[in-house]
């Protein structure tokens, strides 16, 4: 669908993450960043993921200075408080019945840089969630699926986890874990993709 022009790194090991490039037929490369991925102290939403998502793509540009280098950070807020991924089981059905009945925000932060071009691109992309209200005995059959214990909220959409929404609003991709619409826009805008296949 697209064909990648210049050399492309996925800041990022989310299997999610990875399976929106390779559906787009992107050439990339993947590094994970290793950084501290803690709120501040009274740190909002917004600024966290934006300043998790730079610090990512940050870490990895350096070593691949003629790259272009894409990374994303997501969180799941409600009274503004951040759900980021849960420790355990226990603590992912405390997450979920946080959520049941209830809307909550997905917000996404994603940056696009290159070294050696000088540039960098922050963004933060926002949809809300609401969740049907369910029980604690669903909530813990979920979690004992094990699927949210690698996402943020303590739920999958694009998994298991779809039966709990009731309705969204927003960008879809973002609530996954990748705004691909404003992700494109930015790769587009600077050429590192094109749409279509190269022929030959």
């Amino acid at each position: 669908m697209f064909t990648t022009l210049q050399p492309l790194v996925l800041a990022s090991t989310s299997p999610r993450r990875r399976a929106y490039f390779a559906d787009l037929g992107l050439d990339f490369t993947v590094c994970a960043a290793d950084i501290d991925e803690q709120a501040r102290e009274g740190e909002e939403p917004e600024p966290f993921v934006l300043r998790l998502a730079g610090e990512k793509a940050v870490a990895v540009r350096h070593l691949y200075p003629s790259s272009w280098v894409v990374a994303a950070d997501t969180v799941v807020c409600i009274d503004g408080r951040l759900l980021g991924k849960p420790q355990d089981a226990d603590e992912a059905v405390e997450m979920l019945m946080t959520l049941s009945g209830r809307e909550h925000h997905v917000l996404t932060g994603f940056c696009v840089t290159c070294e050696k071009e000088d540039i960098l691109v922050r963004r933060a992309v926002d949809s809300s969630v609401r969740f049907a209200a369910f029980g604690r005995e669903v909530a813990r059959a979920y979690a004992e699926t094990g699927e949210p214990l690698d996402k943020a909220g303590a739920y999958g959409i694009q998994g298991k986890g779809a039966f709990l929404v009731e309705r969204i609003s927003g960008s879809y991709s973002n609530i996954v874990g990748m705004p691909l619409h404003e992700v494109l826009e930015v790769l587009l805008e600077r050429r590192v993709v094109v749409p279509g296949r190269r022929r030959g």
